[in-house]
Order: structure tokens, then sequence, then C-alpha cells
């Protein structure tokens, strides 16, 4: 059972879907009515006149009506798009328990609880018969689909079939009479013949709840509280039981016929909803729920949907999935159709069956998975137990015959899924969810063990996608390990795009898009099922949902193609057409405008000329579109193609273009375009469209103080002027203030009161006439006369130099793309300059002006001479006359060639300059400069190719020190970001472009730490010695020094660093062997013998031999003991190691001989293998490390050195390099 749509309510005692729509109606026991649309699974309506809850529930086949009958005995006919109640039937005299409308005649059948069913005229809203008979609550009744009969059941253990062609001939015969048309006025209760009893059915032990007809045959379904199912058969004369189905384990609420195939389903207050078999009798499957009892069922008229009503809401659901099992390769379509395999040629529309599949199985196909090469198919089942899920295995057949095609043998094997992995290779998900790799004749040859996985899916040649509940992982089956994975829970099918460079993951409410390396691209997310996807030639993925094709781009843009009025599989899309599958398994061919999607991409890919095209052509005009162009920063397209002047304007006001704006303003004329213009043009400095825009908006404040800053004095005395007649005095006295009119500002003053302010005007300005005339009015008595400060200044407005008539000078660019083919030809470019002229001064060049110069003001050689080469303006045969650089008039230099190139004012950018750090790199060829830089990249190059260094993770600190010393940092401003400083090495003589990094790491500084290492030696740290000898030996790299005597001395330091790393690595390694037989005693001496070869400092080098001798004494091999002894004495150590050493020699050269042969001859030189620390004698093949000079046997030659741990064994390299004086 697959869950469509479940609903939360209180307890549903009726359901009815609607025969077109995707509707459900519920009623409920609360009283209120639920209309839903199952497939959007969203409530639409609720209906609440009812009073008690409400069980009959009926939607009309044609007209826009539900009937509803509930406990309050009344029975609504509801107009669901009024959303009203249109009237209400009474009559009934107790609880109405089901209402049916007739399928086509104006009636409505209820039963009821007072005993009767009544039939009543919903156009005349009378009732026209009453059928009597049961004796105790009817709890059912129903029309039979095509005759003229009624079913009903009641709690009186019987089922009752009635006859009601009586009443048809009555109430529709020609001949009737008008007042038996209107319906019965008296009802006889008894003796009408209208309806007759046809059979009573006896055989339920308890009341009956629900009783239904067959669509088509002659049967009826019952269900009753005796916990029992029962079928009955029906003629003319008689009807009589026919079997029963026991598994119900309480009342059975409701049975009802599935309307196409052979099953009955009922449901029980037993929690369970179950299947019949009807001609086994058996159950085939059962659904429980934990808390609910069940009270109704209802099946879609034509659809393969049922709904069931419980005590805390409804379920929709479906038996078995509907989803056609199909493969598309190149331009056929297989599929499966009635247990025929099929294939359509997409090209012709030829539609044949290719073979017959074997029977045996009761599911339907789930999958199938295609095999071009082998021409076989995989198809696979699942079971409602998973785990007996299985999958066959046919070849199809070569030419067979499409009328009775042959039906092959196919190799069958249990698996939950199984999918081609390579032309002679499936794999198989087994129930243990682990991946078996077969072949073509089913046989196991190998086992992969993969993480967590319940589904697989295709993923081109040998991988699969595994799927997880809340991952996709990309699987190589050859290899056996996960490429990658990307989140995505519950994908249920996968589509990949024709060149496998993008794949759909689609899950129930989302579709995630990928690359081939599973890096997600984008996500979308759906309200509505997802159902089917397929890829279209230019990369669009095209999907649909439960209601809709939609598109979605790789970038993420995604959109409504069109409707649909049942779900659809996509399995092709080319041009405009979409090729798909119905649930009917029907090849079907929709047409869709694909402009939309096409448009976008053509954005997306920057196709600017194809967008232009649509622009100009298609009818693509809609607020969606508009937006989008906004949206995605193309505004000048949309104002190409939108006609309404509001849009217009705001588009306009988006792309800066003032001449559209003030157009589309003078349109509209409305106060917040001006302001919005007005701010605009404001910004472009076109102060005559702000002048307007002031005036338009009677903005006088603003437009006095723009009159100010263009020195536009004559119009300033205007407003003046204007602010007197407006009475606006604090307008008028700042307009007099702007243009320095003092007389002005006197009479103002002195007409609004303010005499001691215009006497101080007055007399600080001198104009004593003015002064005096004021003073004369003060009365000395009750005003005083304000004091005047004898240092005031002049406060004079500076008079305008240049009054500023023509608008503010704009730079001038290159229009876009959009603008410069949209622009209508000769109006609104006078700014653009022609693009030939950009790049050129075109006189100077004459011929040559084509040539095109990019940034740097290099070019091309191949543009500059056409395709083969040649000088377009060389004479014939001239041969390459090229090489003398051209004298070129200086003035050529600053593009003076471009006509009114000063009047136009044409500006260029400065070409951004190089950063110190990329001076420093093109500078120098050593290591530690690149590092500095930052550029670790081409440092590390460098160190490869100098030092032969491969493993770079040693020295990523020292990469971070280095790089880290390189920059100083400053405080600029306060506010600003902090600012670096470059310090350089050559800065005395460096100019711009010749400068080098200072280096912080000195030589002297790594020869102080030798001293370091040599003191944890001498304490026996030999671990931590080894870590610091490394480090100093990988620093030389790092280092730059001035002289030959420098170079010499870090050479030098290479070989101590090597020369103790490997002594003190091989002692480490000697300790650590174990001493229990001969031969491995021989082996610690010899190890202790090499180690004495090593070139160390005479204080460690006592050391050593001191271990020499006491290892040799022990082992009975004195001749050599003897030797080291010598060695040891002629160091000169300390007294009491001299003095032992002696007495051990004296032992020794008593018997001058060695007991055991050693791999070690003292007397033959030899370099000892950093990594078996075997003896390389002189003359014997040995690869060396390029940066330390370790030697190693030829085997280890390609590995990584033991001794620095970063560089290649034998690589062939250029040698150290530290100094510029390596590179002359």
């Amino acid at each position: 059972m697959l869950t469509k749509f479940e609903t939360k309510s209180a307890r549903v005692k009726g359901l009815s879907f609607h025969p077109k729509r995707p509707w459900i109606l519920a009623s409920l026991h609360n009283g209120v009515v639920q209309l839903w649309d199952y497939r959007m699974c969203t409530l639409i309506d609720k209906f609440d006149e009812h009073d008690g809850p409400v069980r009959g529930i009926d939607f009309h086949e044609q007209q826009p009506l539900f009937v509803s009958g509930g406990d309050d005995y009344k029975i609504k006919v509801w107009n669901y798009k009024l959303r009203r109640c249109l009237f209400t039937l009474l009559g009934h005299l107790d609880y109405i328990r089901t209402t049916f409308f007739h399928h086509e005649y104006p009636w409505i059948l209820s039963a009821s609880d007072d005993q009767t069913i009544r039939i009543w005229n919903w156009q005349s809203r009378t009732c026209v018969c009453v059928l009597t008979g049961h004796n105790h609550y009817v709890m059912c009744a129903q029309f039979h689909p095509s005759e003229d009969l009624v079913v009903s059941a009641s709690l009186d253990q019987t089922v009752r079939v009635w006859d009601i062609s009586g009443l048809r001939k009555k109430n529709l015969s020609p001949g009737a009479v008008e007042s038996d048309v209107r319906g019965i006025s008296g009802v006889d209760l008894f003796g009408t013949t209208d309806a007759v009893v046809k059979h009573v059915l006896e055989g339920h032990d308890r009341g009956v709840n629900w009783a239904a007809f067959h669509p088509s045959m002659p049967l009826i379904v019952s269900g009753a509280d005796d916990r029992q199912v029962k079928i009955w058969r029906m003629n003319d004369s008689k009807a009589w039981e026919v079997d029963t189905c026991r598994g119900h384990y309480n009342n059975v609420s409701c049975a009802v016929f599935h309307p196409r195939q052979e099953l009955i389903l009922s449901n029980s207050e037993d929690k369970s909803i179950r299947v019949w078999d009807m001609s086994k009798r058996t159950g085939v499957q059962t659904f429980r729920r934990d808390h609910d009892r069940f009270w109704v069922l209802g099946a879609h008229p034509n659809l393969n949907l049922f709904a069931a009503g419980h005590d805390s809401g409804m379920i929709v659901f479906k038996l078995e999935r509907e989803r056609p099992a199909y493969a598309v390769h190149g331009n056929a379509l297989f599929y499966v159709k009635d247990r025929f395999l099929r294939q359509l040629d997409f090209h012709s529309s030829k539609d044949v069956a290719v073979m017959q599949l074997r029977s045996g199985s009761k599911f339907p196909v789930f999958s199938m998975s295609y095999n071009p090469a082998e021409n076989a198919v995989l198809l696979c089942t699942r079971a409602s137990n998973l785990e007996n899920s299985t999958y066959d295995l046919y070849t199809i057949p070569k030419d067979s015959d499409s009328q009775n095609p042959d039906a092959p043998e196919g190799k069958r094997s249990s698996g939950l899924t199984a999918v081609w992995v390579a032309r002679n290779r499936f794999a198989v998900l087994d129930r243990m969810h682990s991946i078996l790799i077969k072949n073509l004749k089913n046989e196991i040859t190998k086992k992969v063990q993969v993480p967590n996985c319940d589904e697989i899916f295709y993923a081109g040649t040998g991988n699969l996608l595994l799927r997880d509940p809340d991952a996709i992982t990309l699987f190589d089956v050859q290899q056996k390990r996960s490429l990658s994975s990307v989140k995505i829970s519950k994908v249920k099918y996968v589509v990949w795009s024709s060149d496998m460079a993008h794949v759909a993951l689609l899950s129930k409410h989302a579709i995630l898009i990928c690359n081939r390396k599973l890096e997600s691209l984008c996500s979308i997310h759906e309200n509505i099922r997802v159902k089917s996807g397929a890829w279209e030639e230019s990369g669009v993925f095209i999907y649909t949902t439960s209601n809709h094709i939609k598109y979605a781009l790789v970038s993420g843009d995604h959109g409504i193609i069109r409707t649909l009025d049942l779900p659809i599989y996509v399995t092709r899309v080319k041009g405009n057409s979409v090729y798909c599958l119905d649930r009917e398994c029907r090849p079907r061919v929709l047409t869709i405008d694909p402009t939309e999607f096409r448009f976008k991409l053509a954005l997306v890919n920057r196709k600017y000329d194809e967008v232009l095209h649509m622009v100009r052509n298609a009818k693509l005009v809609g607020q969606s579109i508009i937006a989008y162009l906004q949206k995605k920063g193309y505004p000048e397209v949309a104002l190409h193609f939108v006609k309404d002047e509001k849009t217009r304007f705001s588009l306009a006001l988006e792309c800066g273009n003032t001449e559209i704006a003030l157009e589309a303003a003078k349109v509209l004329d409305n106060k917040s375009c001006w302001e919005k213009l007005g701010e605009l043009a404001l910004l472009q400095g076109n102060h005559q469209i702000v002048e307007m825009c002031y005036q338009r908006t009677k903005n006088f404040d603003k437009l006095s103080f723009l009159y100010l800053i263009t020195g536009n004095l004559e119009k300033l005395r205007k407003m003046m002027k204007i602010a007197e007649i407006r009475k606006d005095m604090s307008g008028h006295y700042q307009n007099a203030l702007y243009l320095g009119d003092v007389l002005e500002r006197v009479r103002i003053l002195k007409n609004c009161g303010q005499k001691s302010l215009a006497y101080l005007t007055a007399a600080t300005h001198g104009l004593d006439e003015e002064a005096e005339a004021l003073k004369a009015t003060f009365d000395p008595e009750k005003e005083t006369v304000p004091d005047i400060d004898p240092d005031a200044k002049l406060l004079q407005p500076p008079p305008p130099i240049m009054p500023l008539d023509t608008n503010w000078p704009l730079l001038t660019v290159t229009k876009g793309y959009f603008e410069g083919s949209i622009a209508p030809k000769g109006k609104g470019g006078q700014l653009a300059v022609d693009p030939a002229v950009e790049n050129a001064g075109a006189d100077g060049w004459g011929e040559d002006a084509e040539l095109l110069l990019d940034e740097e003001g290099f070019t091309d050689a191949a543009e500059g001479f056409g395709e083969d080469g040649t000088g377009r303006g060389g004479e014939e045969g001239g041969g390459w006359d090229v090489e003398e650089d051209l004298d070129l008039p200086p003035e050529l230099d600053i593009g003076s060639g471009m006509p009114g190139g000063a009047e136009e004012g044409f500006f260029v950018s400065p070409s951004k300059g190089n950063s110190p750090a990329q001076v420093w790199c093109n500078n120098s060829q050593l290591p530690v400069d690149h590092l500095v830089a930052g550029s670790f990249e081409t440092a590390a190059r460098l160190l490869h190719d100098q030092v032969g260094v491969v493993n770079f993770a040693p020295y990523k600190s020292l990469f971070l020190q280095a790089f880290a010393r390189g920059r100083s940092v400053y405080q600029a401003l306060p506010c600003l970001p902090a600012m670096y400083g470059y310090p350089q090495r050559n800065w005395k003589e460096a100019g711009l472009k010749s400068g080098v990094p200072a280096v912080g790491l000195k030589l002297n500084d790594l020869i102080q730490r030798l001293q370091h290492c040599y003191q944890l030696t001498t304490a026996g740290k030999f671990e931590e010695a080894v870590e610091r000898f490394r480090i100093i030996l990988l620093s030389i790299p790092l280092l730059v020094v001035d002289n030959k005597q420098e170079i010499a001395e870090a050479q030098q330091l290479i070989t101590i660093c090597r020369e103790y790393i490997l002594g003190l690595s091989m002692e480490t390694e000697r300790k650590k062997l174990p001493k229990d037989t001969l031969e491995q005693q021989k082996r610690i001496c010899e190890m202790a013998a090499y180690f004495t070869h090593c070139s160390l400092q005479p204080v460690h080098m006592i050391l050593v031999l001191r271990t020499a001798v006491n290892l040799f004494f022990k082992l009975k091999n004195f001749k050599t003991a003897a030797t080291f002894a010598g060695r040891l004495l002629e160091l000169g150590p300390k007294p009491d190691v001299g003095q032992q050493t002696r007495k051990i020699l004296a032992a020794c050269e008593k018997t001058p001989s060695d007991t055991h042969h050693l791999n070690y001859d003292m007397h033959n030189p030899f370099d000892v293998c950093a990594a078996s620390y075997k003896p390389i004698y002189r003359g014997k093949p040995v690869e060396k490390c390029p940066l330390s000079g370790t030697c190693y046997c030829p085997e280890f030659k390609g590995q990584i050195c033991r001794v620095t741990t970063v560089s290649e064994i034998g690589k062939d390299v250029i040698g150290l390099r530290i100094s510029a004086l390596q590179f002359r």
C-alpha cells in the first residue's frame, strides 16, 4: 500500500472523490465537511453547518455540487463554487447514514436510522419515493451504476435489492402527468409501486454495515458486525450468497469492489484494511493502524486511488505503484506493458512488442536496466516483503514477430536491484545489502563489500551510485572504493545526461543536480511529488511533478513549462516535444514551449545574440521575465520590450538611463517619479533635468540651492521673488543670504518685526542711512539699541567664476552588448565612441588601424597578421621586414589621433601595476624569494627542479615562517585597513622593477644551531638530535648567500648534517635489534663498525669507537677490535678511557685473529646505504639523494630519501642554488 496523502482531524465518517479534479470530501464526526486537494496536500475549504456528526457525503458527477447527510436529520446540498449550502431537505426522523447522487437522474438516495430509504429530486427539492421494509436502522443505500436498482444494508441482518424502474418510468416517461413530474405530493407510505423489493439477502448473523454493487458484474459485497465480508450474485429472478471472506476480528464497517481488478477492499473496527482476491476468496494484503478504527472506504471512479476514514483522520492510498518500468537508449524506448517488453522508436513512432515475459510474479516490474552492447535487459520485481524481490535477465531476440513475439527463457534470481556496470557484467544488490557482480550467465564473478547501502543506481561503466538514507555515494566497483558523496535524503530516481556530465537525483520532494564528480550544482525543493525527468539536448533538465512539467537550469533557475491533468513519466525531450508514458503505459507526445528556459539558458551562457533574437521575436513579455532580467542584472534588455510606463520608469532608473526615465516620468507625471528621477539625474550631474524635477515637485529650497551651486544668480533672484510672493519669509531671507543682498535682508527683517536684527545688519554693513532711520524708531525708555561689534568680519558668498550652464561631463564608456544592439540607430548614443576608434589612434596608423591591442598594449601575433601570419599592410613578397622598431611621433602615445579627442574628454583608466611580490618572483630564481613573495607553487617547483624535493609536508612550517617574514605592517590612518611594507635586501640600488626580498634566515644562524645539535648528540638524545639536524638540512635550500666561500660553507653544512643523521639513525636502529642468535650479534657488530666510518667530531667519534671496541671484543673478533682501539687512542681520549683501551689492546694482540667473518672490510673504501645500512664498496653501482648526497643501493631509486624525508633518490636535478652567483 502506497500512502499518497494523510490528514489529521476528528473521526472521518464519510468520503467522496471528485470524478475529475484531485479533490476529496471528508465528513467528520464533529459536523465539519472538509474539501482537500490530495495532490497538493492542502485543505481547500471547509463547510460547517451541520449540527453533530456528518455520515453521508457525495460529489455530483457533472455539476459543482455535493450532498451531505447528518445526525441532525438534515440533508444539505452544497455548491462548492459558491462555497455555500443551496438548500436543505427535511423528512427523515432520525440520523442519516448515507447520501448518494444518481449518476444520471436528478436524484439523491438517503438511508436513515428511521428504518426508511428516501429518494429525493434535488431539482424540485422534494422527496419522490420512500422505501420501507427494513425493521432496524438502514446503515447504507446505493444506486446501481447502470441499472434501476438500489442496494441497502441494515442492522436487521439483511441486505435488500430494490427495483426502482417504476419510479423512473413514472417520473420521466413522456406521458407522465404534470404533477407527477414535480413529485408525489402526498406520499403514500404503503402500497406505492414506485419501488419494490427485488431480493432480500439473508446470511449475516449480525447487523450489516455496508453493501455495494460491482461496477460491471451482477455482484454485491457486504460487510457486517459478524466480522465477515460476503459476496452475493444475483440474476433477474433470485440472488444467492457466493462466498465469505473471513479474517477481520471486529465489526466490518465498509467493503467495496476494486473498480478495475478482481479485488475487494474492506475495513473494520479492528484497525485494519484488508484486500481480498475475489477468485480465491483469500486475503492478499493487510494494512494496520496502531490506534485508529476504520469507518469508511472510498474508491476513485477512474483512477487507482482509494481513501479510508479512521478515528483521527483519513488516508488516500494506492494498492501498487503505477509507474511503468522503462529504459531509454539512443532513439529507442524500451518499456514493459501487459507482460510484454515493447520498443518504441522516437523517430518513426513505431511501437512493437519485442518479446514476451515469463509469468510467475504477481508483482509488476519495478525497474529496468538495458545493455545495448549485448541487447539484454534486467527486469527487477519488488515484492511487498523486500527480501523476496527478484530480477530476470533476458537477451532480447534479434528479429521477432511483433504480432506473436517469442518468450525467451530468462534467468531469474533473488535480489533487490540489478544494474549493468559493464558490457558483460551487472551488479546485484542482494538481500544482505552487499553487491554481487555477475556475468551474462548469471554467475557470480566477485563480491563487493560496500558501506551501508539500500539501493544502487547506474553511474557509467564500472561505477555505481549507492544510496543510504541521507546520502548518495559514487562507488568504483573495480577499485572497491568510494569516489565522492553528496547529502540528499531518500533518492528515488537518478537521471544522467546523455554525455554523463550531469546527473539529476530525484527524491520525493527535491531535485539535486550534480556534475560527474557528484559536486552539487543546485538543488530545488517542490511541494508536490517529483515524478520523473529527462535531460534536454542543450543541458536543461525537464522534470514532472504530479501536476506540472517544469525545467531546471544547472545554474539553479527553475520554472513551470505547462500543467498536467494526470501524472506522466518523461522519457525523452527533443525540441518542443516531450515524449512520455502515462500510467496506462501508453506512449504519448506532449508539446511544450521551450522559449522561457532557452532564453534563461542563453543569458546564463552569455549567448547575447541568441537572447537578442528571442527578445525581438518571441512573445516573452511577462512580469516574471522582467523580474528575472532585473534580478540577473540585465534591466536594459527588459527595457527593450516593456511597454508599461511604470515598469519602464523603474527599469530605466536601474540602468541609469535618464532619457527613457524622463520620457516615462512625463507620461506618468506623479510626484514620486519626479523625485526619483531628480535623485538619479543629480547623481549623473544632469542638472537641467534636476531643475525640471524640482520645478515639477515645487521643491523651492532644493531649487535655490541648485542655482547657488551652479552659479545661476539670475534664477536665484527669481527664486527670491517667488519666495516673496509666496510669503515664505524664511526662504526669502535664505535666498537673500545666498545672493549677498544686504538691503533685501534689512528689508525682510524690518517687515517681519525683527527691528534689532535689521538695525544690526544695516549698521554692521555700513548702511548708515538705513541704520539711522531704524535707530529713530526705537523707544529709548522701553527698548535698548543693540551694540555693534567693532571687529565684525564681512561674510559674502563668493561670486561664481564660471557659471555652469551645461551638464557635468561624463566619462565615455563602451556600451554594453544589449544597449548597443537595442539602441535605435542615430539616437541616444552621442557619447559612445565607435569601438574601432577606442583601441588605436586612427590618423597615425592609417591602414593598420585594425591592430587591436589588449590592456597591456600587446597584440597577439596571430591576430596582427591574418591567419597565415603575413602582414596585412606589407608589400607583396616583402618577407618579414618587421624587425626594426618604428619611430612613432610621441603624440601618438596619448591617442591624439582620435577625432575630436580633446573635446570628447575620452577617459582611459590606468592599468594596475605589479605588486612588489610579483616583481620579486620575476627577478629571482631562488626558492626562498618566491616563498617570501607568497608564491608557494613556484617555490615548490624550483625546489623540485634544483634539489629534487617531492614530499613537501615537512617543509610546511618552514614555508610559512619564510612567508611571515616577508611583510611589515603599519597603520596609515585609524580608519583604514593596515598597509604592507615590502623590505628588500638590495634596497640601495633597487628601483621599481629590480627589487628582491630581504630574507630573515642567515647561514650563521644555522651554524649556531649546529652547536645545540652537537650537545644533544653528546647527551645521547639521538632522536631529538636527528630532528634538529634535519631542520638545518631542510633550511639550507632556503638561504641566500653572497659569495663563493659561503656557498662552500653551506655545502659543508649539508655534509655534516648528512653524516650525523645517517650515523645516529643507524645507531638508534642498532639498539632496537635483538641479540639472541649469533647472526643477530654479528649484525649488531657490523652496524657498530659502519658507524665508525661516519665523519663525526672527535668527541663523538671517541664514543662510537669505544662501543665498537667493546662489541668486537665480546664477539672475539680481536684483530678488528685492535684496529678500533688503535684509532681510538690516536684521538687522545681522557686518561681513564685511554688506560682501559690500552688494556683491551694488549689483550687483543695476544690472539690477533677474528673468530667470525663479518660483512666489513676496513681496507676497502665504502659508503653506507641509508636504507638498508649495508656497505656499498667503491666501484659498485650507487644512487644518491640530490639534496644531501646520501648513498643508496640501486633498488631504492625513486623512493624518498631517509635522511632528508623530502627528496627523491636518484632524481636528475640542476643542483643546489642559494646565490645569484650560481646563475651567471
